[in-house]
């Protein structure tokens, strides 16, 4: 018919072929980015880390270096008394490692099956020293000097929860001070506490660690240290909980900890090498 085009015989059509080529198209696309969703998941983990309040400076450092070679890999920490988080982890809070300001948390924990005993490691050692504010004239060369009149108050974390402050009723009960100390003694909910009360203040004396000491120099003053020999060895472990869902990144970060290059950082913010037997 005139005026109406119409094909030429034999002649298909190329409209299926291209709309078959489109579907093709985003079919292979379409998996792709279902392969590149997989991956970001696979790839994006986060790893919950309960830690001593004492050791948080450190591992926080030292976290930030872990992430960094692991993309998509976040940390997570819950900052606590040792006790407190011991108690946490018993209850069935969430965490993938757990850092300890002693063993005693980890053995008890251990003990409820609620960490990986053969994944437990010293990661560092610590000392315990006495603090006073950095603008106190009274001098306090030794433990025997708690009993001047002059001291009033002496802030130490609970031995309840607190390592620390366990490990300062060992050295004072050892040195047979605590009983006659106690009425000045002002209990805190961990160190960080006791370093904010002898920075104000508030408190004559306070026992820390030594490394929490020297994050606040321009506040406190070193006043003695307490004999290693008074209370039971301050080391620091860490180990992978039972039931985590990332148990292999879990265990690469005790083990990170416990490394050479952990060892270097530890060391720079103060603590001392970890028992060589006990790693």
């Amino acid at each position: 018919m005139p005026g109406v085009r119409g094909r030429a015989p034999g002649m298909r059509s190329s409209v299926p072929a291209t709309r078959r080529r489109a579907a093709r198209a985003v079919a292979v696309l379409s998996a792709g980015l279902l392969v590149l969703a997989a991956a970001r998941h696979v790839a994006a983990q986060e790893l919950a880390v309960s830690v001593a309040v004492g050791l948080r400076t450190a591992v926080e450092t030292l976290g930030q270096r872990f992430a960094a070679a692991r993309p998509g890999v976040t940390v997570r920490y819950t900052f606590a008394a040792s006790g407190e988080l011991q108690r946490r982890i018993e209850a069935g809070g969430p965490a993938d490692v757990f850092v300890s300001g002693s063993v005693r948390e980890m053995e008890a924990l251990a003990a409820a099956s609620r960490i990986d005993a053969a994944s437990q490691r010293i990661v560092a050692a610590n000392a315990l020293i006495a603090v006073k504010p950095a603008d106190l004239p009274l001098d306090l060369p030794g433990t025997s000097d708690l009993l001047d009149r002059r001291v009033r108050r002496i802030a130490v974390g609970d031995p309840r929860t607190v390592a620390a402050g366990r490990y300062a009723r060992e050295s004072l009960q050892s040195l047979g001070l605590w009983g006659r100390l106690e009425a000045k003694i002002v209990l805190a909910e961990d160190v960080r506490q006791v370093i904010d009360l002898v920075a104000g203040g508030e408190v004559d004396v306070g026992f820390v660690y030594l490394t929490e000491a020297l994050l606040r120099t321009e506040h406190v003053g070193l006043a003695f240290a307490l004999p290693h020999d008074t209370h039971t060895p301050i080391v620091h472990p860490a180990a992978v909980v039972t039931g985590t869902r990332q148990p292999a990144l879990a265990a690469a970060f005790v083990g990170f900890l416990a490394s050479g290059e952990a060892a270097a950082v530890f060391e720079r913010l103060g603590f001392e090498p970890a028992p060589t037997s006990r790693r």
